[in-house]
């Protein structure tokens, strides 16, 4: 084919990570924003694909899915990565999430790991973090998949690789939660509004949670729940600039009450509506409510 006139250098993006992470589905997603794709490219022809992509006229932008059946030439990836990249602009995401929704992944779809049909699968999920570790540590992003269904993956993927422009390519997911359940284990920021009065004493909201109308007025009735939401929103949203500056794709902000039932919800609630009006992509979850 005839060398690129006058044009930008082609773009090359691997995809790679756990097994079960999601590989598929975001490399579905990158053909749908225009994408040359190819699926389990040998990594021994990387080179030579990356050399095509630099002479070709037709060919602008591709992804490729890259992982651990490979076997051994896995291996090889980082050196070859380093030398592609000078070559053509080439970037590597790494896909990955939690054993537990790993396992779980795997029992509904009742597919065994590529390593092995012998092995249980969390066993072979822990060998295949010891081999993708360096490949892991070389990824230009990391995405944790664990808390996305795969329609809410496809979107973060097509905005971060459609709309870097927006400055804003940062998923925020403001979690409400009930101590005595347990802290989410994937929060970077817990917030505690146990100091806020309570209103499982108030007979008429038991029942209730602070989603409705009626709970959400009384708490927010008292001023120190004002000042809060006040003070938390301006805190995050001065953070949240710096967080996507070091490249963090997604971040959890818990709150948390007794039970996740009334003030966590609707603390949760309302700064996800502030953090919107500010121009971020934001989902509220209610991890305890209703229970």
């Amino acid at each position: 084919m005839p060398a690129r006139d006058h044009r930008s250098p082609g773009e090359l993006v691997i995809i790679t990570g756990m097994s079960g992470s999601g590989k598929a589905s975001v490399l579905k997603a990158f053909e749908d924003l225009g994408y040359y794709c190819v699926d389990n490219l040998p990594v021994g022809l990387i080179p030579r694909f990356a050399e095509l992509i630099g002479q070709s006229s037709e060919i602008e932008r591709t992804a490729l899915v890259v992982d651990v059946r490979e076997g051994r030439q896995l291996e090889e990836l980082p050196a070859i990565l380093k030398a592609v990249k000078k070559v053509i602009i080439a970037r590597m995401i790494f896909l990955e999430a939690s054993d537990e929704i790993l396992v779980r992944r795997y029992s509904e779809t009742r597919r065994p790991h590529p390593l092995g049909i012998d092995a249980p699968v969390k066993a072979s999920l822990t060998t295949e973090r010891r081999h993708l570790r360096e490949i892991r540590h070389m990824a230009d992003l990391v995405i944790d998949t664990s808390r996305f269904n795969v329609h809410e993956l496809r979107a973060h993927i097509i905005e971060l690789f459609q709309k870097k422009e927006s400055g804003r390519n940062i998923l925020v997911s403001c979690i409400s939660f009930g101590f005595k359940h347990g802290v989410p284990e994937d929060a970077d920021l817990v917030f505690d509004v146990r100091f806020l009065p309570n209103p499982h004493f108030v007979p008429e909201f038991r029942g209730l949670t602070g989603r409705d109308p009626k709970v959400a007025k009384y708490i927010g009735s008292f001023p120190q729940t004002l000042e809060f939401i006040e003070r938390i929103s301006n805190l995050l949203i001065y953070l949240l600039p710096h967080y996507i500056h070091e490249g963090k794709s997604y971040l959890t902000i818990a709150f948390g009450c007794t039970g996740g039932q009334h003030r966590s919800v609707m603390i949760a609630e309302e700064v996800a509506r502030r953090l919107k009006k500010a121009g971020y992509r934001v989902k509220a979850v209610h991890r305890d409510s209703p229970k």
